[in-house]
């Protein structure tokens, strides 16, 4: 028997807890208090947040993405006190009744109301299940309650509170999610800015097409200014603009995510600053400040950061350049944050005219040509069959190094160098001044991003054609005009009608979430994985029709791909923005060994990093070695901008770039022996362009030999035909390499093979009926 005192004690605590459905249920970081109101409990106290339960008319949850959390089935407090009181449950009886709840139409709807949906309702229902049925002991309260509807004595319906207790305990964000709502409010990004909203901007619009002196206007006024920043979406661009700065004796600062240069000697900040649109600083006041490329604020990745600049910069004047498609949208944006926008229109300074003929062939090329493609495998492809010609050409891509494309650029540039044919991707579109007579699309379409984060292959849209198109003749070259045409026939009339449209309207403008967000949200949650939470807050997120969340897919690749490494939050979300190529295996791989490194505490040392890329590296031998010694490059890269994030842990910042300095050179020295490489990669790679011997030439040699070209000539004939239009197309965009083209016309010559094999078994049979046929009419 139960000791008296215990008994109190019991019935005491009986009562303060039996009531859950009007008693305080505490989890993760939210208090429910009489089911009224909801209590924000934050560590920080100037934070306090108090609101009511959702409103019917809030978006709806993805409950998809909550995930369950583990509970530790530890001895309730209260031990066995349960069982004393009344007696065991039988196991088989309670799955009965639990069954039976779970069945009922009115729990579920009740179940619905809080928050759980059909999905959450089944899968708290299969945990709390678990729970009752392999529990040792249960609480005293739940014990009871059980054991009067297993002795009919009580309604199943009573079930209720405990199972809903249960829920909130897996799914803690049913209890705060309203706050978590409120923290995911995106409808209103322009009070995210105090400091800017402070002041009375002035916004000035500079709109115009490429090669119209927009940009140079802006930084002629921000030259004049006593303090600055420029704001560009390229490393290049912003080294271009520090350069030009200092040139002008204007003090000027640089400021990438892996690099910072401080021109005074003391390291104090110039009152200018170049740098690259995500390391722009909304809390400096400026004069004047430069957003380039202002059209970028519709891109799915990156468009936040130009988001965040415009309604951000604490400057007296903001200059925005970029094309007259987004002045509309712009103004729009400016009105909801009171500040008016003077536009100022430009015309591009040199014409350029769309050509009525194709190239065609590579032997038609001519000095100060830029072929454009959008693979690097056609990249490739073609600088070995035009030097394959007795010309030289330059090579440019993006995971080049800056080093390596100014280089080519030069060399391209560069008059008395016999290189005068460019072969590169859309990287030519911004950062670089080249001298281009006459642009050549190789191909028209290109490989995107869409909403979904799904890769998919579509024809370029006119704004990125113009961009392309607009490198030919520029106003600084020694070509006055500039001319635009395709590779191919067939990809001409389409690329009129491309350039023949106007630029679609910019519409809406990115956003991203911040750390200190997903910082409030981890509160809450705070068993959930960062992907988890990012994922959450997309779902929850109420935005303006003006703005949507930029695609989150390679932050939470990272995420997932360090889950398991032990860092605390901030550091896994700094770690999870970092600009990494997660094409590039070795890339990941390093970026893996440093977060765990990081993670123990242990210093990256220069000796660290050189033993892990193997340092030194030899010159390139094949386009594999060149491959790699541009992913060493992104690794060194990624050094350096963890370097300013996490200085003490990232030491040997001057010695990284020192190396990096020798690998630029040494990848250079490749990419200028790039048709060495390919020879050496594939020596059989072939023009898919050119056919060595076309149609015509093997029916001439045929009737020179005296033979007419029978069906197996015809055969290949009919191959070479496809080889030139198809066939050179797939290769060409990427689709089917030279390799699989040849294995393609084996089997396609096996399969005529046998069909002329069974035609000619066909034929014998139809002959000998035909015999057979004759010899009876004589009979």
């Amino acid at each position: 028997m139960m000791s008296a005192n215990r008994t109190l004690h019991f019935f005491s605590w009986l009562q303060r807890h039996f009531n859950t459905r009007t008693g305080h249920i505490t989890t993760g970081g939210c208090r429910v208090v009489s089911g009224s109101r909801l209590v924000l409990q934050h560590p920080h106290p100037a934070f306090s947040v108090c609101c009511r339960y959702v409103s019917s008319n809030s978006k709806g949850p993805d409950t998809s993405l909550f995930v369950p959390v583990s509970l530790k089935t530890d001895v309730p407090a209260d031990g066995a006190v349960g069982a004393e009181l009344t007696q065991p449950l039988d196991k088989n009886e309670l799955l009965k009744v639990l069954n039976k709840f779970y069945k009922r139409k009115e729990m579920q709807k009740l179940a619905a109301d809080q928050g759980l949906d059909a999905r959450l309702f089944h899968q708290a229902f299969i945990s709390f299940r678990k729970y009752v049925l392999e529990m040792t002991s249960l609480p005293a309260d739940l014990h009871i309650i059980l054991n009067d509807i297993c002795c009919n004595a009580g309604h199943i319906d009573d079930i209720y509170p405990y199972f809903m207790r249960h829920a909130k305990q897996i799914f803690p964000m049913l209890d705060c999610m309203d706050d978590l709502r409120k923290i995911s409010d995106l409808r209103v990004p322009a009070n995210w800015y105090p400091e800017a909203r402070a002041i009375q901007r002035k916004v000035v619009f500079h709109a115009g097409p490429t090669n119209s002196g927009k940009t140079y206007h802006a930084i002629q006024r921000y030259l004049a200014a006593k303090s600055g920043v420029y704001c560009g979406p390229l490393k290049l661009l912003a080294h271009e603009i520090f350069e030009k700065s200092n040139g002008a004796g204007v003090p000027c600062d640089l400021v990438t995510g892996e690099e910072r240069t401080f021109v005074e000697p003391e390291g104090r900040a110039a009152g200018h600053v170049a740098c690259t649109i995500e390391m722009c600083s909304v809390n400096t006041p400026y004069e004047v400040a430069v957003i380039d490329e202002i059209q970028m604020i519709r891109d799915p990745s990156r468009g936040w950061a130009w988001t965040r600049a415009l309604l951000g910069l604490c400057a007296e004047e903001i200059h925005v350049c970029g094309e007259a498609a987004a002045v509309d949208f712009i103004r729009e944006l400016m009105y909801t944050t009171g500040e008016e926008v003077e536009v100022h229109t430009y015309q591009r300074l040199t014409p350029f005219s769309i050509l009525d003929q194709a190239v065609e062939s590579l032997d038609n090329l001519r000095p100060g040509d830029c072929i454009v493609c959008f693979s690097k495998n056609d990249i490739y492809s073609l600088s070995r069959q035009i030097e394959a010609r007795g010309q030289e050409c330059a090579v440019i891509y993006g995971s080049l190094p800056p080093g390596t494309k100014l280089s080519q650029a030069k060399k391209f540039n560069d008059p008395s160098d016999p290189c005068k044919i460019l072969v590169a991707t859309d990287a030519i579109g911004m950062g670089l001044n080249l001298s281009i007579k006459r642009i050549i699309f190789n191909s028209l379409v290109k490989p995107n991003i869409n909403e979904k984060g799904e890769k998919q292959m579509e024809t370029i849209s006119t704004s990125q054609a113009l961009q392309i198109a607009g490198r030919a003749g520029r106003f600084s070259s020694k070509f006055k005009e500039g001319e635009v045409t395709t590779m191919h026939r067939d990809d001409l009339p389409v690329l009129k009608e491309i350039l023949s449209h106007s630029v679609d309207p910019i519409e809406t403008a990115g956003l991203h979430p911040t750390a200190e967000q997903i910082e409030m949200f981890a509160y809450h949650l705070p068993d959930a994985t960062l992907s988890n939470l990012v994922d959450i807050f997309v779902s929850l997120s109420q935005v303006d029709g003006m703005y949507f969340v930029c695609n989150i897919d390679d932050f939470k690749f990272l995420a997932d791909m360090i889950q398991h490494i032990p860092l605390n939050l901030r550091s896994r979300y700094v770690f999870c923005t970092a600009p990494i190529n997660k094409k590039q295996p070795f890339v990941c791989t390093s970026f893996l060994k440093f977060a765990r490194q990081f993670s123990r505490d242990e210093p990256l040392t220069f000796d660290w990093v050189c033993r892990h890329i193997s340092w030194p590296l030899a010159a390139p031998k094949n386009i594999k070695d060149l491959v790699h010694l541009e992913a060493v490059h992104d690794v060194l890269d990624l050094y350096l901008w963890l370097s300013y994030r996490f200085m003490d842990m990232f030491p040997d910042t001057a010695l990284i770039r020192g190396i990096q300095r020798e690998l630029d050179d040494i990848i250079q020295q490749g990419v200028r022996n790039i048709t060495r490489l390919i020879r050496a990669t594939d020596p059989n790679i072939t023009d898919p362009l050119q056919p060595k011997r076309n149609t015509s030439e093997q029916t001439e040699a045929g009737t020179a030999s005296g033979m007419l070209p029978n069906r197996s000539r015809g055969q290949r004939s009919s191959v070479e035909m496809m080889e030139k239009s198809l066939a050179s197309r797939l290769v060409r965009d990427g689709l089917l390499t030279p390799d699989l083209l040849k294995q393609l016309q084996r089997e396609w010559s096996k399969s005529q093979r046998q069909e002329g094999g069974s035609q000619s078994a066909l034929s014998t049979e139809i002959n000998k009926n035909s015999a057979k046929g004759k010899r009876k009419k004589k009979k």
